[in-house]
């Protein structure tokens, strides 16, 4: 079941309880596919966070049998008349609290997206003591943090160097010329060095986006 996330900045009041709504054409969609499972009635939805790209979570979307929930899993139900059980992980809950499982807008193909309104930070639970100058330091926050969220991509983030309290970074690999390259780095990349290092008055983007293969900018 294809997904992707939405950002969007509703924060509405939501059930702790239960992290992750169903829009109504989510719902119709969803039934659809559980129909064609051999019991529909016993059969849950299941959304669980895999990963990130600095900038959105990734999801896997699976059906399930009610039954083979863990135990700590959360277990409710959408729907007006609670037609829908959601199955949603203990450690996915937190991140995906008012989130909405919704269909994509008309001018989008097909599939289900999530507007989720957290977003992630691969800086979360990571004891960073960063050691050197202040390069040393950028390079630090690369290679433990940010360098192994892109990783999944095919991308990493390097240092070109650093001009006073302005740190220059180029993107490679699977970055390059990336759609989504640029906003990574600024909403991403910049977001966490600045957090990490808040002597970083600026990250400059280096990045040639008209290169590497099938580069999106030309």
């Amino acid at each position: 079941m294809a997904v992707t996330q939405t950002s969007t900045s509703e924060t509405p009041a939501v059930d702790p309880r239960k992290p992750l709504a169903v829009s109504d054409s989510a719902l119709a969609t969803v039934l659809e596919v559980r129909a064609q499972e051999d019991d529909p009635g016993a059969t849950a939805l299941k959304v669980a966070i895999t990963g990130s790209d600095m900038t959105e979570f990734q999801y896997a979307l699976e059906l399930l049998l009610i039954a083979d929930a863990a135990d700590d899993d959360l277990v409710y139900t959408q729907g007006p008349h609670d037609e829908l059980t959601v199955v949603v992980p203990a450690d996915s809950a937190m991140r995906m609290t008012g989130a909405t499982l919704d269909v994509p807008a008309a001018s989008t193909p097909g599939g289900l997206v999530i507007r989720n309104p957290n977003t992630p930070n691969p800086l979360d639970g990571l004891n960073l003591d960063l050691e050197g100058e202040l390069p040393e330091q950028i390079q630090q926050v690369l290679d433990r943090a940010i360098n192994p969220a892109l990783a999944s991509h095919g991308g990493y983030a390097s240092l070109v160097g650093v001009d006073g309290t302005k740190a220059i970074v180029t993107m490679g690999g699977g970055c390059q010329g990336c759609a989504a390259s640029a906003m990574t780095l600024r909403d991403g990349i910049t977001r966490m060095l600045m957090e990490a290092l808040p002597q970083l008055s600026e990250v400059i983007d280096a990045t040639d986006h008209t290169a590497g293969e099938n580069p999106f900018y030309t």
